[in-house]
């Protein structure tokens, strides 16, 4: 059972994942610090405060779900342009190693026996 349980805990999956989920975790924070310290103060003096909790109907608290949602789309936003940079840097990247020629495979032993038996062939 033990050994069953660490072939599972160190399968590539596994590991994968969990480095994902950590990986996660922390742009996630990231993000949020981005929107909250610095979008969303830039948007209040702008506009006046961001804060739309205390607006109600009745008893329902829709200002809470505007807030939630203005974060929503900000994170969403941040994330965005996050990702397009990474991926415009990523392409670059691969640009360059495109760009540089591969050297020509050397043949091997037999390529080269088969390219002499070939030959002979060809001369008779």
């Amino acid at each position: 059972m033990l050994q069953e349980f660490k072939d599972f805990a160190l399968k590539g999956n596994v590991l994968d994942l969990a480095v994902g989920v950590i990986m996660g975790g922390a742009f996630g924070k990231i993000i949020t610090s981005l929107v909250e310290d610095v979008l969303l103060p830039i948007v209040g003096m702008i506009f006046g405060s961001p804060d739309f909790s205390a607006i109600h109907l009745g008893a329902i608290k829709i200002g809470n779900f505007i807030n939630a949602a203005v974060s929503f789309l900000f994170i969403a936003l941040a994330l965005f342009v996050f990702i397009k940079a990474i991926n415009t840097a990523m392409k670059a990247a691969s640009t360059k190693q495109a760009e540089a020629p591969a050297a020509a495979p050397v043949p091997t032993t037999s390529e080269l026996l088969l390219g002499e038996i070939r030959d002979q062939l060809a001369r008779r």
